[in-house]
């Protein structure tokens, strides 16, 4: 057996979902091009996409942004739980524990048995789980600085409604616009570390909210979808495009890390990157009456520069991270909320895989490979030396008896 660390290039599943060609810079949701996606879809359209692999009819369509609008609202139950989250509590670590605790509104012990005999409640914990996603978050947001949430509408669209949970104020149009393009671009990405949780969770037939929890864990690391946050910490760190080189060149030298470049699937620029810097643009200088970008997207347009000239010949671009972070901040999203946006997105994706994981499921159990211990032969307690203690103090001290 080989061990290959990370499971680089490792198949583990069949999947119809989406596709990535990492030399080319391309991606698809069930052989539709992100880009033209992005353009001219939505994010409620595209999350049926995602589900049924068809584009649906202007009746289908209807029919789920009916059921959509009709689920954003949350039992008062779920805002107690979330009332007693300590204020500092980060917007992933309230979803995580939320969208577990759904599982005991939305039980389903003796609907698991994958297959298709339980598919009206596999649709259905689907819509309110994508449902309640934006409004937990929209909601947390007001709830961890001391206000009372601001409760959803349904005269408006998933893009717009979150807009207006969070602001309280009418969702500006050429903003509601955008986000519900970042959504679509963040709605999935074949098999990545939340999406393999999801599968990997989904396969024990757990609750579907246990699943999606699952995957939010993953989700909130910053080698996953925490880095727009770190992108936008960056930026501000650097503060102007004049200062971008120094710095880069700095964290370079120090073997850093650059927040928002380089993907383990791409070896050219991330198309969603690509895709969000032209609409971002676009936009930025319509919004600004100077018709000029904002100083963070100078600043990192220059951060970009820099970086392809010293990692371009690696395969090392910008990915969705670096420009999502911008996008949102110039929303006025606080940056701690970037992640938990990503995992609202995401759900549409993981739904997908998780649905496709019950059609034909078999529950993951990798194999390893051993390079611990031999025979080792028991000591009594009075003849052992400082095993743990001294592997306390240094943990390379690790015997290999």
């Amino acid at each position: 057996m080989q061990y290959i660390p990370g499971l680089a290039g490792v198949p583990a599943t069949e999947s119809k979902i989406s596709f990535i060609d990492g030399q080319k810079g391309l991606l698809t949701y069930r052989g539709y091009d992100i880009m033209e996606l992005a353009e001219r879809s939505s994010f409620e359209e595209t999350t049926l996409l995602l589900l049924f692999g068809e584009l649906p009819t202007a009746s289908e369509l209807a029919d789920f942004d009916h059921q959509l609008r009709n689920h954003r609202r949350v039992k008062y139950n779920i805002r107690e739980i979330m009332k007693n989250l300590p204020e500092t509590t980060h917007p992933m670590h309230m979803l995580q524990v939320v969208v577990a605790s759904l599982a005991s509104f939305y039980p389903s012990t003796e609907y698991m048995k994958g297959g298709t005999e339980n598919q009206d409640y596999i649709n259905d914990v689907t819509v309110k789980i994508i449902a309640h996603m934006a409004t937990l978050v929209a909601q947390w947001e007001h709830m961890r600085n001391g206000y009372d949430p601001i409760e959803p509408r349904k005269d408006l669209t998933y893009a717009e409604n979150f807009l207006y949970m969070v602001t309280g104020e009418e969702p500006d149009p050429d903003w509601a616009r955008l986000l519900d393009a970042c959504l679509i671009l963040h709605a999935e990405h074949t098999i990545n570390a939340s999406t393999f949780t999801t599968m990997v969770t989904g396969s024990t037939l757990a609750n579907p909210c246990s699943v999606i929890s699952s995957a939010i864990a993953s989700l909130s690391g910053p080698l996953h979808g925490g880095a727009n946050q770190m992108v936008i910490e960056m930026l501000e760190t650097i503060g102007r495009p004049e200062n971008a080189r120094a710095y880069i060149e700095d964290r370079l030298a120090k073997k850093k890390v650059i927040w928002g470049m380089g993907h383990r699937e791409y070896k050219t620029k991330d198309p969603r990157a690509t895709i969000l810097q032209r609409l971002s643009e676009k936009l930025l200088q319509k919004k600004n009456q100077s018709g000029e970008l904002s100083l963070m997207f100078k600043t990192a347009l220059e951060v970009e520069k820099v970086c392809e000239e010293h990692l371009g010949h690696k395969g090392v671009y910008p990915n969705v991270d670096f420009y999502s972070g911008i996008l949102y901040k110039e929303m006025g999203f606080d940056p701690k909320m970037f992640t938990s946006i990503f995992a609202v997105a995401r759900s549409a994706g993981w739904m997908a895989h998780w649905r496709e994981q019950l059609q034909n499921n078999k529950i993951f159990r990798p194999t390893q490979v051993y390079t611990g211990a031999g025979n080792s032969c028991y000591l009594s307690v009075d003849q052992r030396g400082e095993g743990i203690s001294a592997m306390l103090k240094d943990p390379s001290a690790v015997s290999d008896r």
